[in-house]
């Protein structure tokens, strides 16, 4: 008697916020409760961040806007987009910043023994990361990739990243390699990732690896961590128009004039 055909492979759906977890702000729908309610569980899920600037970027980028829009956890970066939520459904958003992303996790890898991979940066950026990640989470198994520097990747660029992450399983996958770039490298290979989430986490790469001074948590406890990143980078002065932009939209979102569907 022949044997019947195997059936096919259930795709699971990744964990995400519920509608009641998040607040809706210009069209986004914001992660609004602690990070410890984030599951570390398969299949892959996105964490991805918003500020002003991401939404300016976003604005003229579909994919960087799908890439935030269809994240399974959206969570508030700079602070002061919150006050779209606050001004338009006078609503609070909890902040959970790229640090506090990155730090939490870390201390949960602890916790469990678990395993990262940072992907993203030099070589050299990348070694200061494991060997501070060996003195500061001893019980942590660490990997990582350095991609080529290069504005868009190849085919072969993409399949060799991928292979790397699967090849050593990791429970989170942080991303440091630029936005928009990283977000929606994330959002696009999320589904063929082996780990629990891919978070994208930007400069905290330059940060924990000693590149750059790290900014004192006073600074991101009043909300002024942007100001110090500006005067350490001052050719971050350029992305001002854009961080305009959601001001400009906030106020017209205001008045009535603009509009956003219910997401």
């Amino acid at each position: 008697m022949a044997e019947a055909d195997p059936l096919p492979a259930i795709t699971a759906v990744p964990d995400r916020a519920r509608s009641d977890q998040c607040v809706e702000a210009m069209g986004y729908a914001v992660y609004n409760e602690d990070l410890s309610l984030i599951p570390l569980t398969r299949p892959c899920s996105t964490i991805q961040t918003i500020s002003p600037i991401s939404y300016g970027n976003a604005t003229r980028d579909p994919l960087y806007r799908d890439a935030m829009k269809e994240a399974d956890w959206l969570c508030l970066d700079g602070v002061y987009f919150g006050l779209a939520s606050l001004v338009l459904k006078g609503r609070t958003t909890k902040p959970n910043q790229g640090p506090d992303i990155f730090y939490h996790f870390m201390e949960r890898l602890q916790e469990t023994k678990g395993r990262v991979f940072f992907l993203g940066a030099s070589p050299a950026t990348l070694e200061k990361m494991t060997a501070r990640t060996l003195r500061d989470y001893p019980d942590v198994t660490v990997g990582s990739h350095s991609p080529p520097y290069k504005p868009e990747f190849t085919d072969e660029d993409n399949e060799a990243m991928i292979a790397a992450v699967n090849a050593f399983r990791p429970d989170i996958v942080f991303l440091g390699m630029t936005a928009p770039k990283q977000e929606k490298w994330g959002y696009r290979h999320r589904d063929r990732l082996d780990a629990c989430i891919v978070a994208s986490v930007g400069g905290v790469f330059d940060w924990y690896a000693g590149n750059r001074p790290e900014i004192h948590p006073f600074w991101w406890k009043i909300y002024m961590a942007w100001l110090i990143r500006t005067i350490d980078r001052p050719e971050l002065l350029r992305r001002y128009p854009r961080i305009a932009l959601f001001f400009w939209h906030l106020a017209l979102a205001r008045i009535g004039i603009r509009r956003y569907p219910k997401t």
